[in-house]
């Protein structure tokens, strides 16, 4: 695989554009190539006039530059050199010396891309060195309060001496720790540390970083007791430990927010936020200051490697000048970017030594190898059962749709006698599993677009690293519900009751139930099987919709309450599934659901409930951000809450009334539902775009694939209106018209999925959002005197 290539897949996706702009510095070089190709001159041994004015010129501008910019030791002489690099500041600028020189002009503007790219670079890294170092200092007051939490916990009766004592034992058991682990850690293991772990990249000449790093590592074993005592480390402050008193300054931060929380503040009632020693409490405080290390670490370890890639890169882009235009510029480059901040600071490698030094102490138990494991968590890899059982899965699918179909087409079922009541019986209880699979069929397909357009969704779902499911692992799902599915609906194909009971059969009329409470079971299921991590995410968002507006509404649960409403058909049959099996004759597939009031008030109340959710969600939302948007929101789906009861309300009582109220408010809701999908949720039709009618920022590259799914957007959000039209089909029964407009409606969700992070993801590269906020256990009196 070419660099370019490489170096792009191993970018920060949110740091897109703060990483070196490598291909297009690579165009530059092409063009540079060309032109030298195109002049360059026949072999000749005579030296033009022209030439010999050249030279005359190189020689003055030589000794002009030797005048204003003496020769240090180690430069080489000026008549050889092309290029000077002045720093100012934290900003360089590259003088070009040949500019006289034929095409020099281009290798000008090459040099001052290039110097403006360094620049973009280096203030970017400091910028973002100078956040971890406010963070280190943050995390090592939360470490101080956490050692004194534990030692008031395991000593709640303790004098202030025997505490002091307790303290001063706790601080030299640390420092020891340190000086362990730094003395018994492996030269190899160190070295790692201090080189990014590049398993495709490599650069010739990059040797240089494992060589200082394995000094350093030599340095720090012979003297690894005095640095352990002398570098201040996250928590580690010698023979000055933290005092107990500072636990009097401390308060305990809000743990996760709850109903019973919710309602306090929305009656203003004062919180209790005093320190509780309880081991439970300090279980809750190791737990919130794990995670924060977790993540505070996974911050320094992707600065680490921005640093690494872009040197990496400027290296390669100056080799490659070299190489071109025969000259010898790289040197004097690559010395200005060793000893610029981006190359020669250090502290983000020395702040990754001491978190892992005070992870491994006080989360770890000492165990270095458990400590490591936990804060560097292994990048998920595709296994091959996985693709096998696709594979497998597949072809029982299309083995079962097959012999369905042939089953259909010999036994003559459609236009058998009986046609109809196994379409007002039978037929909505599988389209439910259709309804489900054709979701995560497109969930699937979200998965494959955004991995190859490069949108960070585990990112922007909040999914702990390592258990985010590939699209490999949900078409298994998929297709392993496809496959009980259609298994369950060849065992209900027997149109003929039994002659002497004149039923049908018991177990197989039970099947579809059956199959519903085994999938419900497998959703549910507490053992660690069939991903058990990212169905327990699932249902702690769809508790989070149920319960809303009582929790704190986030992405993950807004995003899931938006594809509930596009499932309303298939709660629909969840209710029927209920009302035929609980009051219905399914041994005679007969049923009067449609003649209980129960069951009709009920059907209004299921098709309202995912929109009434999503519309407490915004009223949440507009309470606590204050965001007169989330208000405008909230009336978008309070105004299909009405479209979808007046259209429910003309199936159930055909009404010239019922009718035009139906038309009139779906209409308006379809118009305010499309406008908010195109310019709220897509961030298309931007003023003065350079992509007219689109935004400045598109991942995919072929603009008419937006245009196509503005369309299918607008044409699909109408679809409901067949309701209200009476739109008829001669050859399909009204229930297979239904299941198709909500076919439909799935497919749009999935088109608008992709739409949808692609733009959240542009907000987070705009604003170079790589990283959740984790909540920390403590609040000095002293924050919160500097907030107010």
């Amino acid at each position: 695989m070419k660099f370019g290539k490489e170096f792009t897949a191993q970018m920060v996706p949110e740091w897109h554009e703060a990483y070196m702009d490598y291909n297009f510095l690579k165009t530059i070089l092409k063009e540079i190539q060309i032109f030298r190709q195109r002049s360059r001159p026949p072999p000749t041994t005579a030296i033009t006039g022209s030439r010999r004015k050249l030279s005359l010129y190189r020689a003055f501008s030589g000794l002009t530059q030797r005048h204003n910019y003496p020769p240090t030791p180690g430069t080489p002489d000026v008549e050889n050199q092309v290029i000077v690099v002045n720093t100012h500041g934290e900003s360089s600028e590259t003088m070009f010396l040949m500019a006289a020189d034929e095409g020099g002009e281009k290798e000008l503007v090459y040099f001052r891309k290039l110097d403006g790219e360094f620049n973009k670079v280096v203030r970017f890294y400091k910028s973002k060195a100078d956040e971890v170092m406010k963070e280190a200092a943050m995390l090592d007051k939360q470490m101080d309060a956490l050692i004194a939490f534990r030692i008031k916990v395991d000593n709640p009766d303790q004098s202030w001496f025997d505490r002091s004592a307790e303290m001063n034992r706790l601080a030299s058991e640390v420092a020891a720790s340190m000086a362990v682990l730094s003395a018994s850690t492996p030269a190899g293991a160190r070295a790692s540390r201090r080189a990014p772990s590049m398993d495709v990249i490599d650069e010739e000449g990059s040797g240089k970083y494992d060589e200082s790093g394995n000094e350093k590592d030599v340095k720090g074993r012979e003297n690894a007791t005095q640095i352990a005592q002398k570098e201040r480390g996250m928590t580690i402050r010698g023979a000055r430990p933290a005092p107990l008193e500072l636990l009097s300054q401390v308060r305990m931060n809000q743990a996760a927010e709850t109903p019973r929380s919710t309602i306090k503040s929305f009656l203003n009632v004062p919180n209790q936020n005093e320190i509780k020693f309880t081991k439970e409490n300090l279980k809750k405080v190791e737990e919130q200051l794990k995670n924060a290390f977790i993540e505070f670490y996974h911050k320094l370890r992707l600065l680490k490697n921005y640093s690494f890639l872009n040197i990496l890169a400027f290296s390669k882009i100056m080799k490659k000048y070299d190489k071109i235009t025969s000259r010898s510029a790289s040197k004097a480059y690559l010395m200005m970017v060793e000893n610029s901040h981006l190359g020669s600071n250090d502290g983000v490698t020395k702040l990754m030594d001491r978190v892992e030094a005070s992870f491994i102490k006080h989360f770890s138990n000492s165990n270095r190898s458990k400590g490591m494991t936990i804060l560097r968590a292994k990048v998920k890899r595709e296994k091959h059962r996985v693709t096998f059982s696709l594979g497998f899965l597949v072809g029982c699918a299309v083995s079962l749709f097959v012999a369905l179909m042939l089953f259909t087409r010999a036994r003559h079922l459609i236009e058998h006698e009986n046609r109809d009541q196994y379409m007002e019986n039978l037929f909505p209880l599988y389209t439910l599993f259709g309804f489900i699979t054709l979701h995560m069929l497109m969930y699937a397909a979200n998965i494959y677009f955004w991995r190859r357009y490069r949108v960070n969704y585990p990112f922007i779902f909040g999914f702990k690293k390592g258990t985010e499911l590939g699209y490999r692992e949900v078409l298994v799902l998929t297709f392993g519900v496809v496959v009980l599915s259609i298994a369950a609906g060849l065992a209900n194909l027997d149109m003929d009751m039994d002659p002497n009971s004149k039923d049908y059969k018991t177990p197989t009329e039970i099947i579809p139930l059956g199959l519903l409470g085994l999938l419900v079971v497998i959703l549910f299921c507490p053992f660690n099987v069939i991903y058990r991590s990212s169905r327990f995410f699932l249902l702690t968002c769809l508790f989070h919709c149920v319960c809303a507006p009582l929790y704190k509404v986030t992405l993950p649960d807004f995003f899931l309450g938006d594809q509930l409403t596009s499932q309303v058909q298939a709660f629909r049959s969840v209710e029927f599934y209920i009302c035929y099996y609980g009051w219905g004759d399914f041994r005679h597939r007969e049923n009067t659901c449609k003649d209980s009031g129960v069951y009709n008030t009920f059907y209004f109340i299921v098709a309202a409930i995912p929109y009434w959710s999503r519309f407490l969600q915004c009223l949440r939302r507009l309470y606590e951000e204050r965001d007169a948007m989330q208000g405008i929101n909230g009336l978008k789906y309070f105004s299909t809450i009405l479209a979808v009861s007046f259209r429910t309300a003309y199936v159930l009582d055909k009404g010239i009334g019922w009718k035009f109220m139906a038309w009139l408010v779906s209409v308006n809701a379809a118009i305010f539902s499309t406008y908010w999908d195109l310019v709220i949720d897509w961030g298309l039709f931007q003023k003065n775009s350079k992509n007219r009618w689109l935004r400045d920022k598109l991942l995919v590259p072929h603009k008419s694939v937006y245009f196509v799914a503005i369309v299918l957007n607008v044409l699909l959000r109408f679809a409901w209106l067949q309701t209200v039209l009476d739109f008829s089909v001669p050859f399909w029964h009204p229930q297979t018209l239904t299941a198709v407009v909500a076919v439909l409606e799935i497919i749009r969700r999935g088109m608008w999925n992709f739409f949808r992070l692609e733009n959240e993801h542009l907000n987070n590269v705009g604003k170079y959002r790589a990283f959740k906020s984790v909540p920390l256990p403590f609040n000095y009196d002293e924050d919160e005197s500097k907030d107010n």
